[in-house]
């Protein structure tokens, strides 16, 4: 559940924290209550980022539909895609240790620039 305490906590502490990798973002849990919770508290957007990812496999299947339902909040609420926010679809990639540690070049990069 680090994606969605990533999340909460740009949400609730905007001038302490500026991003938040959400790695294989876990929005099933309450029934999709995490996406009413942004859509209400999400920051102003140009001083924070938000990335985004998931894969197809494993649990990571389920994430989808929720996570186009964040990038239509994300935009409605002014975000700029590849700007203040990113999504990536990973195909093959499911809900694991090592499929994070494939890919976590890419949040680092999107969040804090070259590392």
């Amino acid at each position: 559940m680090g994606a969605l305490i990533s999340l909460y906590a740009v949400c609730e502490y905007p001038d302490v924290f500026g991003g938040a990798g959400c790695v294989s973002t876990h929005w099933p849990v309450g029934e999709g209550y995490v996406l009413q919770y942004l859509q209400h508290h999400i920051p102003a957007p140009g001083e924070h980022k938000f990335y985004f990812d998931y894969g197809t496999e494993t649990v990571d299947s389920l994430y989808e539909p929720f996570q186009l339902k964040a990038d239509v909040i994300l935009r409605e609420a002014g975000y700029t895609e590849s700007v203040d926010w990113l999504t990536i679809k990973i195909e093959g990639h499911e809900h694991s240790e090592r499929a994070w540690r494939e890919r976590v070049h890419i949040p680092l990069e999107f969040l804090i620039g070259q590392y």
